[in-house]
């Protein structure tokens, strides 16, 4: 997180200018021999021409791959990347196991089982599972992650080494972070002015989009990690650490008593629909994507899909906050922090350093998709082809107006079961009858443990 402006800096440019690269050329060596009849009274036999043996190709390498696939954000780096790596290894075959959009737990069972796909796209939570349980490689002395602490972009060194000062998997995504996506056309029909800056204007927002049979908020909450990232979303206008200030902490912190108080009182507004804990992404997004919700909450990434379903109907707003000084001042003050993440590798995989290889590869070839077809600066990893995707006014205005004014990411938060407890409370809090003091007596049970 450190540097992140100059980092901004560099990647804006990057976004801005389109520049060529020559590719690289394959030779091909091809000997030809010819020979000279020669006339006789008697043909003599010709001797057969000496070959020369072919060289044994690779064995093949069946490897299992769990990662997301079931959108452009998702599908079509996973794409890029095999495709890139049938050129690159052709003897690898990988089989996608496609996650389920259940907020990890089909991994977690896996992990619980031992049975696991060699390589698995993970998060910092689901790493400690899987560290603490002996299911996943640490991949401190890989070849591959000397190469890949090199060629990191600055800033994003907390991507790849863990708190605990460990690798355990290969990212691909820099620091991203959640904002709250609206639909234009329909703050105008419903008289909402934009940017909302405060938690009393988002209210009375609710109201008005609910008077006229919109949803205001889309959001998937099926997923509980997205519940836990609106959460924080309120919290870092008082705390720009978010979570991260629950690390060692015994009680829940004032700012997090204010953000659950904040939700529910969004809730009672009407904010949410009543089926919003049943909702996946697929469907959250096909609400705001049909003109059906006024607003959308997802992270940074979702900007080409936004873009591309409302073309100019769509923009995007940084969280509200409890007044407009505090909005001010805490605008800039992300909603997002730079845990490790990415490409992890099982520890019962038969192959264990093609997977490794693989896995570093996968991570690589995701980063260059992201940055050279859809022209994002947010990735782990150095790039040195040029954007060639034309770049969504949002992310533009990204690039412009926010990533060179970040004043800080929220930081990781390190237990697992305090993660949990935030998980299960946070998604409660956006059903009609659960209050924040609840979610606080929870918390806190969990925090004195």
């Amino acid at each position: 997180m450190k540097n992140w402006t100059k980092l901004s800096s560099i990647a804006l440019a990057s976004i801005m200018t389109v520049s060529l690269t020559a590719c690289g050329s394959e030779t091909k060596n091809d000997a030809i021999s010819k020979a000279s009849p020669v006339a006789s009274a008697a043909a003599t036999p010709t001797a057969p021409a000496a070959t020369t043996p072919a060289a044994p190709a690779d064995p093949v390498v069946k490897l299992s791959i769990f990662t997301n696939h079931f959108d452009d954000d998702t599908s079509k780096p996973y794409d890029y990347a095999v495709a890139e790596l049938k050129k690159a290894m052709p003897n690898i075959e990988v089989t996608l196991v496609p996650g389920l959009q259940d907020n990890g737990q089909k991994i977690k069972t896996q992990m619980a089982t031992g049975d696991l796909p060699d390589i698995i796209d993970t998060s910092w939570d689901i790493m400690q599972i899987g560290s603490k349980s002996n299911n996943i490689l640490t991949l401190d002395d890989a070849p591959e992650t000397a190469q890949f602490k090199k060629d990191l972009n600055k800033g994003n060194e907390a991507k790849l080494i863990a708190p605990d000062g460990h690798v355990y998997g290969y990212p691909y995504a820099g620091t991203e972070f959640i904002i709250l996506y609206y639909n234009k056309k329909l703050f105008a029909e419903a008289g909402v002015q934009a940017p909302i800056k405060t938690i009393d204007q988002l209210k009375d927002a609710a109201k008005k989009f609910n008077a006229k049979g919109i949803i205001p908020l889309a959001i998937f909450s099926k997923e509980k990690w997205i519940g836990n990232a609106l959460l924080q979303g309120f919290m870092t206008r008082e705390e720009p650490k978010g979570y991260g200030a629950l690390n060692g902490a015994m009680e829940t912190p004032a700012a997090l008593k204010l953000a659950a108080k904040q939700v529910e009182e969004l809730q009672a507004a009407g904010l949410f629909a009543k089926n919003a804990t049943q909702t996946n992404y697929d469907q959250a997004s096909s609400l705001f994507y049909q003109g059906k919700a006024a607003m959308f909450v997802n992270g940074q990434w979702e900007i080409p899909s936004s873009q591309k379903n409302l073309g100019d109907n769509v923009d995007f707003m940084n969280f509200p906050a409890k007044d407009e000084a505090t909005y001010e001042k805490a605008k800039f003050a992300m909603n997002g922090a730079g845990g490790p993440g990415g490409f992890a590798v099982s520890a019962k995989t038969k192959n264990k350093e093609v997977a490794i290889k693989v896995a570093a590869f996968m991570a690589r070839k995701y980063a260059e998709y992201k940055y050279t077809q859809v022209g994002t600066p947010i990735v782990s990893i150095k790039v040195d082809k040029p954007i060639t995707a034309q770049v969504p006014a949002m992310l533009t205005r990204l690039g412009k107006e926010v990533i060179p004014n970040i004043t800080s990411f929220a930081t990781v938060q390190n237990d697992t079961n305090v993660n949990l407890s935030i998980d299960d409370n946070s998604q409660n809090l956006i059903v009609s009858g659960f209050t924040a003091n609840q979610f606080v007596a929870n918390l806190n049970n969990t925090l004195k443990k």
